[in-house]
């Protein structure tokens, strides 16, 4: 067992020790999810902060990496983030143990259909908040019995529906059990941002790079949609550096003379997003903010999360996103692919047809959306 399991008891017992003197204040919502999941959230969070008080303070956790998305909440919101991979080194553990609990939220909200009693409901446990709730989580062979003991950590718990659920739908329903009041699930758009980057010509941002290599279309497919591109276009080709060391091939893009390479954080690439004539992006959390902001945008998707993810519920996609896939038996299979990948592809990314995704490239341009 590991340490921080035989450990846990007696943080909890040092929390109670505590005494805290304010009232209880403060509504926390906890995502576990990625940078894709984030934006999603927070197409959705509107409907949750109407679960605060007046005047009460709304706070959403994400883990650390996620939070470089933290800028897409709603004003006001604010951001709490925490390192899930520390959360099994002791002292950290009890450091933000500690900090939550000493925070005294009223209600906390797990938002996350996916859920680790490690870790995320570790974290509802130390928050010791007067109400918690959630959903059911999502049915694990590993985890389900820890998972059906820690159902006492909550008031109430809906069941959002099969596994197979639109993320966005989820959450929005989850929301309507919470407030009593039915809406029908929003389309994806943030409609906060106003900052748009100028550009000196009319540009693509491609975002080829995915942190499961086997989503990537080759590099020769991202060639072929630059030479599509009309006379005097631009392409940016969006990642962080260490994307191109890790995907040598994908270098050879930069010797285009209308691609450059963009390494913008998130928070500075959405200005430049909705300067873009377009973005072309594997299904990542790049695309997801495009979509979100009102840009053209095309996926090259897998089928792996068909009916969760990508493509979204017919009823939440918005005009500008366009999902390019191809149907297989297996689609949905969450990314775990039991069949031979060719040319280092999942196969039905390497089944993407070319003509099919050159098609749609010239459909956005002539339409502009």
């Amino acid at each position: 067992m590991r340490a921080h399991r035989l450990l846990d008891p007696l943080l909890k017992l040092e929390l109670s020790l505590k005494r805290r003197d304010s009232k209880a204040n403060g509504v926390l919502l906890i995502s576990a999810g990625g940078l894709g999941d984030t934006v999603l959230l927070a197409v959705v969070l509107p409907r949750f902060l109407a679960l605060a008080q007046p005047g009460e303070p709304v706070t959403v956790l994400l883990r650390s990496d996620a939070a470089r998305m933290g800028f897409v909440m709603p004003p006001g919101v604010r951001v709490k983030a925490v390192d899930f991979k520390r959360l099994r080194d002791i002292g950290y553990r009890r450091r933000i143990f500690g900090e939550l609990h000493a925070a005294h939220y009223r209600l906390v909200i797990h938002t996350d259909y996916l859920r680790h009693p490690d870790l995320d409901e570790a974290l509802v446990e130390a928050c010791a908040a007067r109400e918690a709730v959630a959903m059911e989580p999502r049915p694990s062979d590993k985890h389900g019995e820890r998972l059906a003991a820690n159902r006492c950590l909550y008031s109430r718990l809906y069941a959002s529906g099969p596994p197979k659920t639109d993320k966005v739908v989820r959450w929005s329903a989850f929301a309507d059990f919470l407030t009593g009041k039915h809406f029908d699930p929003p389309v994806v758009h943030l409609g906060q941002f106003e900052s748009r980057e100028l550009l000196p010509a009319a540009t693509v941002l491609f975002q080829p790079f995915s942190a499961v290599k086997a989503k990537q279309s080759p590099p020769e497919v991202w060639k072929l949609i630059a030479a599509r591109l009309p006379h005097g276009w631009q392409v940016r080709l969006a990642g962080h550096p260490s994307d191109l060391e890790k995907n040598p091939e994908f270098k050879a893009l930069l010797d285009l003379p209308n691609v450059s390479f963009e390494g913008a954080p998130f928070d500075r690439l959405a200005a430049l997003i909705r300067g873009c004539r377009m973005v072309v992006s594997v299904d990542t959390a790049c695309m997801h903010l495009a979509v979100a902001l009102g840009a053209p945008t095309l996926c090259l998707a897998s089928a792996a999360y068909v009916g969760e993810i990508v493509p979204y519920a017919a009823q939440v996609t918005p005009a500008n996103m366009h999902v390019l896939y191809a149907p297989v038996e297996c689609q949905g299979c969450l990314g775990n692919c039991y069949f031979p990948l060719e040319d280092g592809m999942y196969p039905c990314v390497a089944a993407l047809d070319l003509d099919t995704v050159l098609g749609a490239v010239d459909d956005i341009i002539a339409r502009g959306c």
